[in-house]
């Protein structure tokens, strides 16, 4: 096993980081890595925003209400971004590349762009020996945080990653089995993904009751059954529409 997929194995996300700070080569070393990620037909549909600003961080704290996303050593905000592309084409052009621009495969694309960007800044950051953490809370008020970081049109804050040296060591929390996952040919039915999800949750109870910090009692399977009967961020919808993305 190299050490690539040592470190990918062993992955965890921080939430506690020492004050030591990123240096700006670091910081360039991340982005540049996350630029070589694949991208469909080169479109680059996203967006890297650095937060730097200590009161900038504040306020994404307040949206998101995790203390780790105004205790870090750096923040990168990953955005879905359609605007460089609108913004090439002329008056007469823009009209020509509207219903395209506003399809539900264009977000798809922006989305899957900034996705792929990020895990390569995550492996790079990892590699460094620094811990990351992904902050989808920031769309608890997308509003807000578009507002904070002036986005235009064709642009959507879709998550954070907040990065630096880690100052606790979780425990790695163990994923679904391999053969949920992973279907040969095609999808295997429920019934055969059963037996799976029960040894999963068996394992995650052990997991919670026995790991080093806030244990619980829990299954995986009790989790997504309360988190699917809430409705959340249901204002997501409607701002990115308003931005004049997946319309159509």
């Amino acid at each position: 096993m190299n050490q690539v997929i040592e470190g990918l194995l062993s992955h965890r996300s921080i939430r506690k980081f020492t004050d030591e700070k990123l240096t700006q080569e670091q910081i360039y070393t991340i982005v540049k890595s996350a630029q070589q990620a694949s991208s469909s037909s080169n479109v680059m549909a996203y967006s890297i925003i650095g937060i730097t600003d200590q009161k900038l961080k504040n306020e994404l704290y307040k949206v998101s209400g995790q203390k780790h996303v105004k205790n870090n050593a750096h923040m990168f905000v990953f955005c879905g971004d359609l605007h460089r592309i609108n913004q090439l084409a002329s008056s007469e052009e823009k009209a020509s590349i509207k219903e395209n621009m506003e399809s539900t495969e264009q977000f798809i694309v922006a989305t899957i762009d900034a996705a792929l960007a990020a895990q390569n800044a995550s492996v790079a950051a990892e590699s460094m020996g620094l811990g990351i953490c992904y902050i989808g809370s920031l769309r608890n008020d997308i509003n807000r945080v578009n507002e904070l970081l002036g986005l235009p049109e064709h642009v959507i804050p879709l998550f954070g990653l907040i990065t630096g040296y880690p100052d606790h060591k979780p425990d790695i929390k163990p994923r679904l089995p391999l053969e949920a996952i992973y279907h040969e040919n095609k999808y295997k039915s429920y019934d055969e993904q059963y037996p799976l999800i029960e040894a999963y949750d068996n394992e995650m109870k052990s997991y919670y009751e026995h790991r080093s910090s806030n244990t619980k009692v829990d299954t995986w399977s009790d989790q997504m059954i309360r988190k699917y009967s809430k409705p959340t961020r249901m204002d997501v919808t409607p701002f990115v529409k308003s931005k004049k993305l997946n319309k159509r």
